[in-house]
């Protein structure tokens, strides 16, 4: 990890085998969490017969609010820090499930082996006028980020046949999984969560 980076994010390596039964039916078992996620973020898009799929994302995060209290006031609410970081963080866990690197359950309030800090900021710090344009700035980053998903779906799918042959997630794999979502983490703090002024980092380390 880039350590002066002030979003930390990382996944702890399984050491010992995974639930291989889970594994193979994760799609299925994961349903109730994501509809619950689901209720939290309330993101959803229209499919083309008018079917409606919802998506694990941070739609429910605070962001307007945020960027208005930091434009006119430079303040940088506590409570409302509080909400955005532990619903990424819930987030991240569903995500993680999702994506096989954890066979535990996610939790809705404990860590678990998902680990995401982010520091609370100072708002009078921070550029007042930036929040305003951060989410065009990060635009090379969605773009880079759209293809590192495409491989990111290619690698869990090797990783579930590798789990369901060896009860083992291969370290490469798992690696640059956390990896992206190391990065899409850092992209979201910067552009929507608004704790940092610095520019996320093109890397997965």
């Amino acid at each position: 990890m880039v350590t002066s980076y002030p979003v930390q994010f990382d996944v702890d390596f399984p050491a010992r085998p995974l639930d291989r039964l889970t594994t193979a039916f994760r799609i299925i078992v994961a349903i109730p969490i994501v509809f619950l996620l689901a209720a939290l973020t309330n993101d959803t898009v229209q499919g083309d017969h008018h079917s409606t799929f919802t998506f694990a994302s941070g739609a429910g995060l605070l962001f307007v609010p945020l960027l208005l209290m930091i434009l006119f006031r430079q303040k940088y609410p506590r409570w409302w820090f509080d909400w955005n970081i532990n619903l990424l963080r819930f987030s991240n866990r569903v995500t993680a499930y999702l994506a096989l690197l954890d066979d535990r359950y996610p939790s809705t309030d404990e860590e678990q082996a998902v680990h995401l800090n982010l520091a609370y900021p100072d708002a009078r710090q921070l550029n007042r006028w930036l929040p305003l344009v951060k989410w065009l700035l990060a635009i090379p980053h969605y773009v880079v980020l759209f293809f590192l998903w495409i491989a990111v779906a290619v690698a869990v799918i090797i990783a579930w046949f590798a789990i369901l042959f060896t009860g083992r997630y291969p370290q490469t794999l798992f690696r640059f999984v956390v990896g992206v979502l190391r990065w899409t983490n850092r992209v979201t703090g910067y552009a929507f969560l608004l704790v940092t002024d610095h520019y996320p980092p093109f890397q997965l380390t």
